[in-house]
């Protein structure tokens, strides 16, 4: 970037407030620079006090309209985490440009021994925030925060994985319970399950004992209460633009042959509601993007970012294995065959993550230009 550049970036910002948030459960921590006085001022506010922050930064608003004559703008930044968006949408609402931040992008100190307190942190976001604000794009990835509505419609899909893994531990829960005892194990999931180990008998034609019994029936209770909760139909559709148009990108993606309902809204939940700008953004979003090293002499891969939605990475490898089996005439599915023909499972794993990267940004494409994947072949539809 030209010096001149520079320079009239740091005169457009010269007047404006920057605020960094440092969020915990217990205090927020506000790291403060304001135009009217070279140093960094810091406020602890109690956790969640959103009014005070507000009033914080209208006061000092006030002094410093009073010194430079005019009232500056605010920039304020914090890091994404266990507080979600709402302090973002709030501070929007109030007319302040506020920034999320990926904790895992900011820079630190790569000593042994690196010191770290929310004093060092909140500095730490307020230079990143003012060197953002510079144009030094690349010193900081800012998170995209998602609309209110697109935030609650996935919900849905992140409850009924979280039932799922319930339903399968307290499943194996009872299962090895009666291994213990040597005892044939069923279907935990039947109704009348427990009417069935009534009947059962062990190597020496004894009954589940009395305490090991108890313990099965609360976790069949707690198995049966899972079942019906993922039984229930999805609560009525959302009337919100945002809404309405994840369930449409749904329905579209259900009419390729492989995906259903579930599986359809977990991919527009996940990665698919967003707008990305390219592939690149599809891929790096989910994580499949390559990390290079290159220095000097050293030229090699060191695998997948594994960075992004974690869960969006492993909704695109369950996707690939669907593929695969689906739509064997596609162009994707035979170039996987073609290049994992006598390949090792080691090489067929590595193929697969590359077959799951296409695979994402082929329905990205499908879903924005209307493009069907080559070869695709699409349900047949019902008249």
């Amino acid at each position: 970037m030209r010096a001149s550049t520079v320079d009239t970036l740091t005169a457009r910002h010269c007047g404006t407030i920057f605020v960094a948030i440092e969020l915990s459960q217990r205090s927020w921590l506000v790291t403060l620079h304001c135009p009217d006085r070279d140093k960094i001022s810091r406020h602890k506010l109690e956790s969640g006090d959103h009014a005070g922050l507000l009033a914080l930064i209208d006061r000092v608003r006030e002094r410093a309209a009073r010194v430079l004559g005019g009232a500056p703008a605010v920039a304020s930044c914090y890091e994404a985490g266990y507080d979600g968006f709402w302090l973002h949408r709030r501070l929007l609402v109030a007319g302040i440009t506020n920034y999320v931040f990926d904790p895992a992008s900011i820079a630190v100190d790569q000593r042994a021994r690196g010191a770290k307190t929310d004093r060092i942190d909140g500095e730490r976001m307020l230079r990143t925030l003012m060197a953002y604000l510079r144009g030094e794009p690349r010193v900081v990835r800012i998170v995209r925060v998602p609309a209110a509505e697109q935030e609650d419609a996935r919900r849905t899909t992140r409850e009924r994985d979280r039932l799922i893994k319930e339903q399968t531990g307290h499943t194996n829960r009872i299962k090895a319970l009666l291994r213990l005892v040597g005892m044939a194990v069923g279907n935990p999931r039947r109704r009348d399950y427990l009417t069935w180990l009534a009947a059962q008998r062990d190597w020496q034609g004894q009954a589940v004992p009395p305490r090991m019994l108890t313990e099965i029936k609360h976790e069949h209770a707690r198995l049966m209460l899972l079942r019906e909760q993922l039984a229930q139909p999805q609560a009525a559709a959302d009337l919100s633009p945002a809404a309405a148009q994840m369930a449409q990108r749904s329905e579209r993606l259900q009419r390729l042959k492989c995906l259903g309902p579930a599986f359809s809204t977990k991919l527009t939940n996940e990665v698919l509601y967003k707008d990305f700008r390219n592939r690149r953004e599809v891929g790096s979003y989910v994580g499949l993007a390559p990390s290079p090293w290159k220095s000097g002499g050293i030229d090699r891969e060191q695998g997948i970012s594994k960075a992004g939605n974690p869960r969006a990475r492993c909704a695109a490898i369950e996707l690939a294995w669907l593929w695969l089996r689906h739509q064997p005439g596609s162009k994707l599915t035979q170039e996987y065959r073609r290049r994992t023909l006598d390949a090792s499972k080691r090489i067929r794993r590595i193929a697969i993550v590359a077959l799951a990267r296409k695979l994402i940004v082929a329905l990205w494409r499908y879903l924005t230009t209307g493009l069907v994947p080559e070869g695709a072949v699409l349900k047949a539809v019902e008249m």
